[in-house]
């Protein structure tokens, strides 16, 4: 008898623990498991790889000056791009001075002194700077963004000033203590004396003396799907509704968030709305905010570098940080054109959360199928074209860049193309001409 009822107590026992894990594990009531499942939550896919904050912020383009209206340029990736960069990226600056931009006439300098100038279209933060350059935190610029910094030598050579550049145009600052020398700048300078010679055109913007090189390559592409953009940007995809619109979009949201996808572009719009804030943000933190929001919802596939062009906006009492991380392949970036959406990440953040977010669907997946070789026009036939294409309007910037085209089988084609940027804040494009092919042996030529 004792025997039974010990049975049965056991019996009861496990029984008791059974039915508790059940209610631990199905959280009843309610009938909702936390074991994520196919039907209920479906975990955020990795789409492309993560990066910092210090691998989106590089120069886009390095001006040497050798000193008698002699110039030359240098592009990411290169060899003496990298190098310069990477010496002055190990170099102290500190004491900084402020001064007005008329404090001096800086086109004369750049014709008639030797020196190096680091260009970061649409600028940088000081603060970020700080995490790339060893910048003694210096109260009297800490709240700047820099657009330019330039290190060059005065016409005794006894001297190396370090100047950076607000992003503002209206002053400069001096850094008094530059752990450069003399030396140090003229060894960097002299890295150009064999380069390609540029052109200083109405103190603005440098052109090649020469016609550039470059490939024009076919890279294979992927594309992402619908479906994984819903996995990666809502907590529970199953709960969104689709909605047609009318111009062939389609539009997923959960009443709160939205994703609209142009099937036809291949682009995609996240908008997640944000309670209006009457209180300035921290662009800084807004923009790492942007960083982290990529890192989670599709990841980088390549090289991107970060432009703020008006970073900090102010719409009706609404503060956001408009943020752009733009494509590179190679040395030069790809362009985001109206017909062909694609080489740009955009968002706006607001006190650190992404209000907006786009991207193209399509994505470099790496490796090329082939490779041409193109040539943009230099010296005067590109003044010409330049004089033609821009008219009456003042020219601000002339980079080479890729423009890219969707081929048959779903990949992308480069073209090398000048990127022509005006004061108007349009864009306009001249595109390369085939290179001569060299003669196939024992042809004449």
């Amino acid at each position: 008898m004792k025997e039974q009822l010990k049975s049965m107590v056991l019996f009861l026992l496990v029984l008791s623990s059974l039915i508790q894990s059940y209610f631990l594990i199905y959280r009843l009531p309610g009938g909702d498991s936390i074991i994520s499942s196919e039907t209920n939550y479906v975990k955020t896919d990795s789409m492309g790889q993560e990066q910092r904050i210090e691998q989106l912020i590089f120069p886009n383009k390095i001006i040497v000056h050798m000193g008698e209206d002699k110039h030359t340029v240098f592009y990411p990736e290169t060899t003496f791009y990298k190098l310069i960069f990477t010496r002055l990226e190990s170099r102290s600056f500190q004491s900084f001075e402020r001064r007005s931009i008329q404090s001096a006439n800086w086109s004369e300098v750049r014709r008639k002194y030797e020196g190096i100038e680091m260009v970061f279209s649409g600028g940088v933060p000081v603060t970020l700077l700080e995490r790339m350059m060893r910048l003694t935190a210096d109260p009297v610029f800490q709240a700047e963004t820099i657009n330019r910094i330039w290190v060059y030598t005065d016409e005794k050579a006894t001297r190396t000033h370090a100047l950076f550049f607000s992003a503002r145009g209206d002053v400069v600052y001096e850094a008094n203590e530059v752990d450069l020398t003399v030396q140090d700048v003229q060894q960097h300078v002299s890295f150009g004396q064999n380069a390609t010679p540029y052109e200083l055109i109405s103190g603005q913007y440098y052109i090649p003396m020469d016609n550039i090189e470059m490939q024009e390559p076919i890279v294979n592409s992927g594309l992402f799907t619908t479906e994984q953009m819903q996995r990666n940007l809502f907590f529970d995809p199953g709960i969104t509704r689709n909605i047609q619109e009318k111009d062939g979009s389609e539009i997923y949201t959960d009443s709160k968030r939205s994703l609209q996808v142009k099937q036809s572009q291949r682009w995609m719009g996240y908008t997640d709305p944000a309670a209006p804030s009457s209180e300035p943000g921290n662009p800084v933190r807004d923009i790492l905010a942007a960083v982290d929001f990529v890192n989670q919802h599709g990841g980088w596939d390549g090289a991107y570098r970060l432009i703020m062009n008006n970073a900090s906006d102010v719409s009706g009492e609404e503060y956001r940080t408009n943020v752009s991380f733009q494509q590179y392949y190679g040395s030069y970036p790809v362009l985001d054109r109206p017909s062909f959406r694609f080489g740009t990440i955009r968002l706006e953040v607001q006190q650190e959360t992404a209000s907006v977010y786009e991207r193209s669907l399509l994505y470099l997946k790496g490796g090329e199928q082939s490779s041409a070789s193109m040539l943009l026009p230099g010296g005067e036939e590109l003044r010409v074209k330049l004089k033609q294409l821009a008219g009456n309007k003042t020219i601000l910037d002339v980079t080479p860049s890729y423009s890219p085209e969707l081929t048959e089988d779903g990949s992308l084609k480069l073209v090398p193309v000048w990127r022509i940027q005006l004061l108007n804040g349009g864009i306009q494009t001249i595109q390369a001409m085939p290179a001569p092919q060299p003669p196939v042996s024992g042809t004449i030529p």
